[in-house]
């Protein structure tokens, strides 16, 4: 094993399936936001392994376009796709957020789950321009990030980065909500709550207790010991005041 090995990879070796900091609660929200429908022409960018587009579509019955620059991932969740059997409702590709390669007004619904918080501040804002311009007029942007609302807790943030191998740049709640509004989104609504990305009961009700069980029993291994020792301690302990912000931003 790679000791460098990034956390959500490292996690989704192990067999986690959700990889948002809110889990099912917060994707679960903002599916309600999005106001669904068998018509909605959607996109999910950094779709990873499709968890969402493929509940989307099972429950839909909607037209789902996924991207993401992971190669790895992609020939993963084309096998996921057809063995679901929902080949003609999502589609994936490569693609890079910041240059997506999709039309003006193309879509009404963008999902964006645990992907933002990774990127820069220049970066996070060319990301949610392009979610703007491919979005329809009326069209909603629905995310998932890390967040925080006391700012003592930008401390903790170093130690995140360090502990995920990742140079994640989490927003205070206020200043997610200032990044949409100021590429124009007009109507910007928001739901927080604590991290359950690694809690003993996030892991249950996002795994079901079956996979919960084997995550743990996998993380214990010898070769694994050391990082999920180390991520379980601080998003338990450490760093248990981070939280997840989801939005529902309307263009």
């Amino acid at each position: 094993m790679t000791k460098k090995e990034v956390g959500h990879n490292f996690l989704a070796r192990l067999g986690k399936k959700r990889l948002r900091p809110g889990g099912i609660t917060a994707t679960n929200w903002l599916i309600k936001e999005g106001r669904f429908s068998r018509d909605s022409q959607v996109l999910e960018v950094a779709c990873n392994r499709c968890t969402t587009s493929i509940e989307l579509a099972q429950t839909f019955g909607c037209q789902i376009k996924g991207i993401d620059q992971d190669r790895r991932a992609l020939e993963e969740v084309r096998k996921s796709i057809q063995a679901a059997h929902l080949e003609e409702f999502i589609q994936v590709q490569e693609g890079n957020a910041m240059k997506l390669p999709f039309p003006d007004n193309s879509f009404d619904i963008v999902v964006n789950e645990a992907m933002l918080t990774m990127l820069s501040e220049k970066a996070k804002i060319k990301a949610v321009k392009e979610y703007y311009r491919v979005l329809k007029p009326g069209g909603r942007l629905l995310t998932h990030d890390v967040s925080f609302s006391d700012k003592h807790l930008e401390d903790k943030l170093t130690q995140l980065r360090q502990t995920i191998n990742a140079n994640v740049s989490p927003l205070h709640v206020d200043k997610w909500q200032e990044l949409f509004k100021s590429c124009g989104f007009s109507q910007v609504n928001y739901h927080t709550g604590k991290m359950t990305l690694m809690s003993i009961t996030g892991m249950i009700k996002d795994e079901g207790l079956l996979g919960a069980c084997r995550i743990f029993y996998r993380g214990m291994k010898k070769d694994n010991r050391q990082q999920f020792l180390k991520m379980y301690g601080f998003f338990n302990k450490t760093g248990k005041e981070l939280g997840y912000i989801a939005v529902a931003s309307q263009k």
